[in-house]
């Protein structure tokens, strides 16, 4: 388990630009090895865990809204054609200033809700039936309603290859 105040966490109305920024300067040192948050955990101002923020959930987020608008396989075809070198700086300045207004939209408006958390007593069969069960690669630890902590898939993997090894 990562304790709390060693994993990148941010307050709901952070923006995604923020978010970015912390995601960006954020580093764990796990037994020796560094290594980067593929999400962020996200609080309450009573800091009670409403939910973490993903890459996925960042990238989604800054995705212009004149793309969400239009079907998957119109956006899709739109990224299947040749493109003219000349055109790229045409086309990225108006993609780059849509991101840059996206980018101030509050982390809560898309975040992904905590499906499941564990407690710091469980047993290492549990959090791996839970993450294999929610489809999850991150699960906050809790002790007595808490959040003190999180365990991630990597995390689980090598208490298994210890074991296994």
């Amino acid at each position: 388990m990562i304790p709390l105040e060693k994993y990148p966490h941010i307050p709901f109305w952070f923006t995604l630009r923020q978010a970015v920024a912390v995601m960006e300067k954020s580093e764990l040192d796990i037994n020796g090895k560094k290594s980067l948050p593929r999400a962020l955990l996200v609080f309450d101002e009573h800091y009670h865990l409403l939910g973490c923020i993903r890459r996925r959930d960042i990238l989604r987020g800054l995705e212009p809204k004149f793309l969400r608008t239009m079907s998957r396989p119109h956006r899709k075809s739109l990224f299947d054609v040749e493109i003219d070198p000349n055109l790229v700086d045409l086309s990225a300045g108006k993609i780059s200033s849509a991101m840059s207004s996206q980018a101030e939209q509050s982390v809560s408006e898309v975040m992904t809700q905590i499906k499941t958390t564990v407690a710091i007593d469980d047993h290492l069969a549990k959090v791996i039936y839970k993450m294999i069960n929610k489809d999850l690669n991150l699960l906050p630890v809790t002790q007595n309603e808490k959040v003190v902590g999180v365990i991630r898939s990597v995390d689980v993997f090598e208490e298994i290859a210890q074991i296994l090894l």
